[in-house]
């Protein structure tokens, strides 16, 4: 037994040394003391890089299919009244929202940003006051009202009871209402009178769409949106066409739920129209984007970057719509984030380094400054001999 012990002593890596022989100086004190102060900070810094959670990055194809892309938004138009302002969306499949109502809200505002007025979106309620039936003539008592579409019926049994299910049959049909005044409904909501009551206001619209998740456009214009010839136009470029002001400012603008550290490009951008009417264009490039937090709890989103364009309706032979674009393509990248702990392990691993390094170089500036003073006394010791 003693034969083993013998031979453990022998693989002692670190021999111990009588004290009788240690020499303790007043250099070695102060670097032990300095030394001691930096290992306890890089400890601390260290835990606290522990007890945090780092992100990780990857780049991986984004391989969805069928999904459905959310877009939040909030602007603000100074100079386009509500009743006037429509939003559209269509995309490359051919699929069409023109005039969307629902999970939008409007607000007007007056030319200093006050609120005036908060709805859902629409002129509002006829008035029935003896309306124009189908037939010709008026409404008579305990008759069912049935309103003219004025030939844009798609059915005998189509029926027209406001001026916004007129302006929506001309739509359907392709056609333009150019003169509100001479449709009845228009006429009893007073329609034009409600469009000239709004002048000099403006319209903060806000809510949210949800789109195909293929790449497309909404965009926001006055007037209600129809195809004619296969080409995109509204229903009342007539009126008053020269004083359209698109100027804008976009209060937010997201494609997907918010996560950690994301940074929207167009938040707070305002752009004011300064030369004459045209259309401003924002070209956007999707990326889609997976966030997993400490917990698991994943939050699929997307980020995106956008560049802009004015587009002058007097360039060019075709006149181009007033209004404000949003194109929007998607990248086939899709961007991972995940929080994650340091390991452990780890942890140990750049303590035992932390404690290990600063010892040694203690060990060697000590040994530096030990020698050297032993050097500079023995040369004064020689140089007093010499005297």
């Amino acid at each position: 037994m003693d034969t083993v012990f013998n031979r453990l002593r022998k693989l002692d890596a670190y021999p111990k040394i009588n004290e009788d022989f240690f020499s303790r100086t007043l250099s070695g004190g102060i670097i032990t003391l300095f030394s001691s102060i930096v290992m306890l900070l890089l400890f601390f810094s260290e835990l606290r890089l522990y007890l945090h959670t780092v992100t990780e990055t990857k780049l991986v194809v984004d391989t969805s299919r069928g999904e459905k892309l959310r877009i939040n938004f909030d602007v603000t138009f100074p100079m386009i009244p509500c009743s006037l302002l429509s939003l559209d969306a269509m995309d490359i499949s051919g699929e069409q929202h023109l005039d969307i109502r629902h999970d939008i809200t409007k607000k007007r505002i007056d030319s200093q940003g006050n609120v005036i007025e908060v709805r859902q979106d629409g002129i509002g309620a006829p008035k029935i006051e003896k309306p124009l039936q189908r037939h010709g003539g008026r409404l008579e008592h305990n008759e069912t009202y049935c309103g003219s579409c004025f030939g844009a019926e798609m059915s005998d049994d189509d029926c027209c009871n406001s001026c916004e299910d007129v302006r929506e049959a001309y739509r359907k049909k392709g056609w333009g209402l150019t003169n509100p005044e001479l449709i009845d409904q228009c006429k009893r909501e007073g329609f034009i009178q409600k469009i000239k009551e709004e002048e000099g206001e403006g319209c903060n619209i806000y809510g949210s769409l949800e789109v195909n998740k293929v790449a497309g456009n909404f965009h926001f214009a006055p007037g209600k949106s129809f195809h004619q010839s296969n080409v995109h136009v509204q229903d009342l470029l007539t009126f008053q066409m020269d004083n359209y002001n698109i100027s804008h400012k976009i209060n937010r603008l997201a494609f997907g739920d918010y996560y950690p550290g994301i940074v929207n490009p167009l938040d707070r951008v305002q752009w004011i129209q300064e030369t004459g009417h045209g259309s401003y264009q924002y070209f956007i490039k999707v990326v889609p984007t997976i966030y997993t937090d400490i917990s698991g709890h994943t939050i699929q989103s997307n980020q995106f970057s956008a560049t802009e364009h004015f587009k002058s309706s007097q360039m060019g032979r075709s006149q181009s719509l007033p209004g404000v674009f949003f194109f929007y393509d998607l990248s086939p990248i899709k961007v991972t984030f995940k929080e994650e702990h340091v390991p452990f392990l780890h942890f140990m691993t750049n303590i035992c380094a932390i404690v290990g390094g600063v010892f040694t170089v203690a060990g060697i500036v000590d040994s530096f400054v030990y020698h050297g003073q032993k050097a500079l006394k023995k040369k004064k010791l020689e140089i007093g001999k010499f005297s």
